[in-house]
């Protein structure tokens, strides 16, 4: 496969065309804020498990005071895609029940990243979270029929070897998480990038995809599952880490976070849905730098080299893949 060769004078106009271009500020502070808010999550998180709340009960409570709150800020919306289900068959080749296995995968991939944060270093969960873009790769060519390019495996390549960095040691031998966190850091990953390209199948197959709808489901997803993993909890005797303290604290918290957490992800949505994918990849990495700095003020969470090099390489894996693909699409807009 021949790739095209793009030098500096490209890349110049690509990050300025990010930060310079008007069009674009204000969804670019979008996601910004949106990135920034999911970098500072864990800690009233972790706030909610010193109380005594696990991780999969304070993500069920936030799920369902999320959908709380959409019910009643989206009810025209909901209701006109609940209509269109009743009355409209599914187009060929697609079908409504993509809409509860869009729900579970979220909820799973949100549980799975919480407990990890919860449990672990948060910064190396997120990190081998954002592998998300390897797994998405493989994920578009099994559900859209997308064709893996080279610059695809070689992306994912990049984003291994980073990952080996950040879990390699001499005394554990092969890279491979060592703690059940990072397991769940690396399934969330995973999960997510299911959830997208599941989303993105509805919204091409299916007439009722909409922001709210998609936000709603989510949640709901966050809480179904979170109250089934609060099942197994309750029978093994572990649901709650500590006898429950301050509970009128616990409850505010809870609705609080639910409230902020449907309103970011309409906020970050906002900003998707008017920026090229590229660039919304290249802002929503402002998680890590936010993470990052809020680990170390907040939790004395400090990074090694093996953690900035692995790191930077995923980083930079990302945004190759964004890069690449957005002048891919570009030279092949202007082929007549």
């Amino acid at each position: 496969m021949r790739v095209k060769q793009y030098g500096t004078q490209e890349a110049a106009k690509f990050f300025a065309a990010l930060f310079l271009n008007r069009q674009a500020q204000w969804p670019a502070f979008a996601l910004i804020v949106g990135a920034s808010i999911w970098g500072v999550i864990w800690y009233p998180l972790r706030q909610l498990a010193a109380l005594g709340l696990s991780g999969a009960l304070a993500v069920a409570l936030i799920g369902l005071a999320a959908c709380c709150f959409a019910l009643i800020a989206f009810r025209q919306p909901l209701l006109e895609s609940w209509r269109i289900i009743l009355t409209q068959a599914a187009p060929k080749g697609s079908s409504y029940w993509l809409l509860p296995i869009l729900g579970v995968t979220a909820g799973m991939s949100n549980v799975s990243i919480i407990w990890g944060m919860i449990h672990g270093e948060v910064i190396r969960v997120l990190l081998l979270f954002y592998l998300s873009p390897v797994w998405t790769a493989f994920f578009a060519h099994w559900l859209l029929r997308e064709r893996v390019t080279l610059v695809d495996m070689a992306a994912a390549l990049c984003a291994l070897i980073g990952t080996a960095l950040i879990l390699w040691s001499p005394e554990l031998g092969f890279p491979i998480p060592t703690v059940l966190a990072e397991w769940a850091g690396l399934f969330a990953g995973i999960g997510f990038a299911l959830q997208n390209v599941l989303a993105l199948k509805i919204s091409r197959t299916l007439p009722v995809q909409t922001p709210q709808l998609r936000t709603t489901i989510v949640f709901a997803g966050d809480m179904v599952v979170g109250f089934l993993i609060c099942g197994f909890e309750w029978m093994r005797g572990s649901l709650m880490s500590a006898p429950l303290t301050q509970p009128g604290f616990a409850f505010i918290l809870l609705i609080g976070l639910g409230i902020l957490l449907a309103a970011n992800s309409l906020l970050i949505q906002y900003g998707l849905s008017r920026m090229p994918a590229n660039r919304a990849a290249l802002l929503m990495l402002f998680e890590i730098v936010v993470t990052a700095i809020s680990t170390w003020l907040l939790a004395g969470e400090t990074l090694g080299w093996r953690e900035v090099s692995g790191g930077g390489a995923i980083v930079a894996a990302s945004l190759l893949s964004s890069w690449f693909q957005q002048q891919e699409r570009v030279a092949h807009q202007a082929v007549p």
